[in-house]
């Protein structure tokens, strides 16, 4: 299995994983993730398989709504690294946008119906 590496756009925060090849993503129509617009990881992670290093008070946490969802981000930069889902609490999706190497804006796409929850 690929092994991938990524990061906010300061470098505050970066993260490792392993994973089948990303041919494809995920994007959603809920309030904020309209508002992010992110294409995000097809697939969910565990914790345990999500190595997370960030500097210190550089990783933030927003919750809205049921507070299931925890969705993270840079407190430097503003960028949106990965979150955990509301569909699979506790895991977590990767924004593919913050994948080194990794053009998110030429995959294909599904578009998951998060508003109507």
């Amino acid at each position: 299995m690929p092994q991938y590496k990524g990061s906010c756009h300061c470098g505050a925060i970066k993260f490792e994983f392993s994973a089948p090849t990303i041919e494809s993503g995920l994007r959603c129509n809920c309030s904020i993730c309209q508002r992010k617009g992110a294409i995000m990881s097809a697939f969910t992670l565990a914790p345990s398989d999500l190595l997370i290093t960030a500097t210190p008070d550089s990783l933030s946490t927003y919750e809205f709504g049921s507070h299931i969802a925890k969705h993270h981000f840079c407190s430097k930069c503003g960028i949106y690294p990965f979150h955990q889902t509301m569909r699979k609490p506790g895991r977590y999706r990767i924004n593919l946008g913050c994948i080194e190497g990794m053009d998110s804006s030429s995959l294909p796409f599904q578009v998951y119906d998060g508003a109507s929850i």
